[in-house]
This record gives structure tokens, C-alpha cells and sequence, in this order.
């Protein structure tokens, strides 16, 4: 709350709930926006995260990042109403049970089971929106749709499409039509999708005949992701904002974009934006964002990764501790920066700004 000062006329509080929070707040905020309690104002929602991992083969998948999403009307991506589809479950795949840690535990077949037979479910469901909404059949593959995913991991976005692809497929087979398919994967028609999780043979076959789809559809979403890391809530969004910088203006004016959002335990969404047709609403944007994403990664300071060993134990440490005083250096710290400056024996936490001495070539002085 120090960052809004005298302003404490403020509504919404924080989400938290795996890496879904950031789109439940986002889908707070457009509610509110939606309702009689609207008052005029923009919403802001901010989806932030650090991934963290202990010792072992998932250490160097972390990453950590933030999106900010200011939401209003008239804007140059708007979310499609009624095209929302929703599955929650109950599931352990992947949590933090132990306070004196941030480390999660994870199970990591089953989450990734979880991932794709939620990515199943909301795909159907999302479908059937579409169908009711639109009155037309919806497949992935004749479609001009962008869909992007949360993306822990690239190779599970890989493994996402062809899943999606997978689910058509099984669809177009029970309508009787075959002709569209090679005839290798006739051998997958009647199966069902909740015995094939762990087919590899299958997943391989799919991946391969959904690979163009991938590299012209998708991959052009996952430049930031394949830099940064697995960043939980902001993931998606991540791919949105590289979607806009990697298409050119013709190719994402009207366009729709499909977004899977995935959050452990679990909660998941499937839902689409529509880029405006007005290139004076959209223009801007996509040239801010180009300017800026990569001059942002690119000013980052790279650290050998013993050094990050060691800053990961710093970490370990003083998770919890109280009093505490922090003792990293923070001259790399942009301009206007909030940081920890101590936590007192009550564990109450403060907080400074860093002044106006720095600039990485993104943020000058001011």
C-alpha cells in the first residue's frame, strides 16, 4: 500500500493461487468494470512472481517476472464475451505445504498429466461456447486463431498444441470424417483421452503432425518465455505481449488469441481477446512493447551460476527470519525501485525506493 500513498480509495485485493492468481484478478477487475459499481476508473492488475526451486534437475527452469495489465474500455485487446471456459479440481501435483520453505513440492508426472487433462476440458468447453456463441464448428488447425499457453516449460506448449490437435482429431472421428488426417494416426480413433497421458507414441505422432501448426501458430509466442523462465502467474501474459511484438500489424489486426491459463491444486481457464481493427489503438502499443522488451531483457546482469548458488542459499537462510536486516547491493536496481530494507522482530517488513542515480538504458534519469 506505500505505492499509492493518500490514495487508499482502492478495490480489489491480492490473488493468490498458483500461477492462476493473475488471471483471476484479471477476470475480477473485468467483472467490476462490467457491474454497477463501475465508477469510471481503470483497472490495474499486476501478476508477479519468483520461481524457485530447490537443488536439482528443476532449478534451472526458474525464472521470475511481472506483467502489468491496465484494463478499461475502448481498449486494443478485448476479451470476447462468453467465450470463457473453466475447470478446478482438486489435486496434489504441485505445492508449498511447508511455511519454513519456498520451495514446492512437486510431482512432476502428475502435474503435467493435470496440465494437459485440464487443457482437454476447457478445450471442449470452450468449443461448445463457440459453437453456441458463433454457430460454427471450432478446430485448431483450420482456424486463424494465436493460442498461447502458460508455459512453464517450452516443450509443454509443444506437447499442448499437439494435444489440441489430438482432441480434433477425436472429434472429426466420431463425425466419421478421416480424410484430413494421415492414415498413421488412424491407429489412435478409438482411444480415449484420459488413457493417453502417457502415450508417447501417440504424443510424438501428434507433435509431429501439428509441427508447422507450432512453429507459425506458437512459436512466435515464446521468445520471452525461453529467456526468462518459468514465471508462474505472468506466464501467459508474457506470450501475449511477445505475440504482439512478433506479429506484423496486418497479421494482428482482428486476430484472435487464444489463452490457456494453468494454475496447480488446480484452477485453469481457457478463454480468447480480439485485437482491435483500429490501427491507431493498436499501433501504439505494439510499438512500445517492441521497444521495449528487449532493451528491458537485455539490460539484466548475468551472474555465473555459481553466483546464483550462492544467492539461492542467501535466500534459504533468511526465509522467515526475523529480525532481519538485508544485505545485498542494490545498485543494480532501476531507478524508482521498491526494496526491502528490513524486517523487525514482529515481522513487519519496510520498504524504500531507490533514488534516481541509475539507469540500465531503458530508464533514464529523470
Amino acid at each position: 500500500m506505500q505505492l499509492f500513498r493518500e490514495h487508499t480509495n482502492i478495490e480489489g485485493v491480492d490473488n493468490i493461487n498458483a500461477c492462476y492468481g493473475g488471471t483471476n484478478a484479471l477476470f475480477n477487475t473485468v467483472q467490476w468494470i462490467e457491474s454497477s459499481y463501475w465508477d469510471g476508473r481503470y483497472g490495474m492488475v499486476v501478476a508477479g512472481d519468483i520461481a524457485v526451486y530447490a537443488e536439482g534437475s528443476a532449478r534451472p527452469t526458474g525464472g521470475a517476472g511481472a506483467v502489468c495489465m491496465l484494463i478499461g474500455p475502448n481498449a486494443p485487446l478485448v476479451l470476447e464475451r462468453g467465450l470463457r471456459a473453466t475447470h478446478m479440481t482438486h489435486v496434489y501435483d504441485f505445492y508449498k505445504p511447508d511455511m519454513n520453505s519456498e520451495y514446492p513440492v512437486v510431482d512432476g508426472p502428475l502435474t503435467i498429466t493435470s496440465y494437459l487433462a485440464a487443457l482437454d476440458t476447457t478445450y471442449r468447453r470452450y468449443k461448445e461456447s463457440l459453437k453456441r456463441i458463433e454457430k460454427c464448428d471450432f478446430t485448431i488447425q483450420h482456424s486463424s486463431v494465436y493460442p498461447i499457453f502458460h508455459c512453464p516449460f517450452t516443450k509443454l506448449v509443444q506437447k499442448s498444441v499437439a494435444r489440441l490437435h489430438f482432441n480434433d482429431f477425436l472429434n472429426d472421428q466420431s463425425h466419421g470424417d478421416t480424410s484430413q488426417w494421415p492414415d498413421y494416426l488412424q491407429q489412435y480413433r478409438s482411444l480415449q483421452l484420459d488413457e493417453t497421458y502417457t502415450d508417447r507414441d501417440l504424443e510424438k505422432s501428434f507433435i509431429s503432425v501439428s509441427r508447422d501448426y507450432y512453429k507459425t501458430r506458437v512459436e512466435p509466442s515464446l521468445e520471452v518465455v525461453k529467456r526468462v523462465g518459468n514465471m508462474y502467474t505472468p506466464s501467459v501474459y508474457a506470450c501475449l505481449i511477445t505475440l504482439i511484438t512478433q506479429l506484423p500489424l496486418e497479421s494482428l489486426l482482428g486476430s484472435r488469441v487464444l489463452l490457456f491459463s494453468y494454475g496447480s491444486g488446480l484452477a485453469s481457464s481457457m478463454f480468447s481477446i480480439r485485437v482491435t481493427m483500429d490501427t491507431e489503438s493498436i499501433a501504439p502499443l505494439q510499438q512500445t512493447l517492441s521497444e521495449n522488451v528487449d532493451k528491458l531483457l537485455n539490460s539484466r546482469t548475468e551472474l555465473q551460476p555459481e553466483k546464483y548458488v550462492e544467492m539461492i542459499s542467501s535466500r534459504e537462510k533468511t526465509h522467515h527470519l526475523a529480525p532481519y536486516i538485508p544485505t545485498g547491493n542494490i545498485e543494480h536496481l532501476i531507478s524508482d525501485t521498491w526494496y526491502l530494507t528490513n524486517v523487525d522482530s514482529r515481522y513487519r517488513r519496510f520498504y524504500d525506493k531507490t533514488s534516481n542515480h541509475y539507469s540500465n538504458g531503458v530508464y533514464e534519469k529523470k
